[in-house]
């Protein structure tokens, strides 16, 4: 599975290093929007870079995003992280709209790099460039 994200959200750093740490079974690859073959998988998705309010979660043909993509990842690391499943009981259409709002005002409450953040070594090949 390949998560797409933004390199130079620092919330969004947060969550890969987060994942790097839990993801025991190294199920999930990285792309980052920045990168050529993040900007090819969001094309694939029908995602444009610009203005871009979330991430996407690829698996072969399929995809999810927002809040889809944020429960199939947790679910993915298993116990206690899928206890997220929970949150399915919120309808879509209110989740969603609460992860585009977080992630349309990203930079100003989370911050931002001015240049992507460089992978650690040793997890260097589980990005995709």
């Amino acid at each position: 599975m390949i998560l797409v994200f933004d390199a130079q959200c620092l919330l969004c750093n947060g969550s890969v290093k987060f994942l790097l740490k839990h993801d025991h079974q190294k199920v999930f690859q990285f792309a980052s929007i920045q990168s050529e073959s993040g900007k090819a998988l969001l094309l694939q998705a029908g995602l444009r870079v610009d203005k871009l309010e979330t991430i996407l979660l690829v698996d072969g043909q399929q995809s999810w995003q927002h809040t889809a993509a944020i429960f199939r990842v947790l679910h993915k690391l298993g116990w206690p992280w899928r206890l997220a499943w929970i949150g399915w009981i919120v309808p879509a259409p209110l989740r969603d709209a609460a992860y585009r709002l977080g992630a349309r005002n990203r930079y100003k409450l989370f911050g931002s790099l001015t240049t992507c953040a460089v992978p650690p070594e040793d997890y260097k090949s589980r990005f995709l460039v």
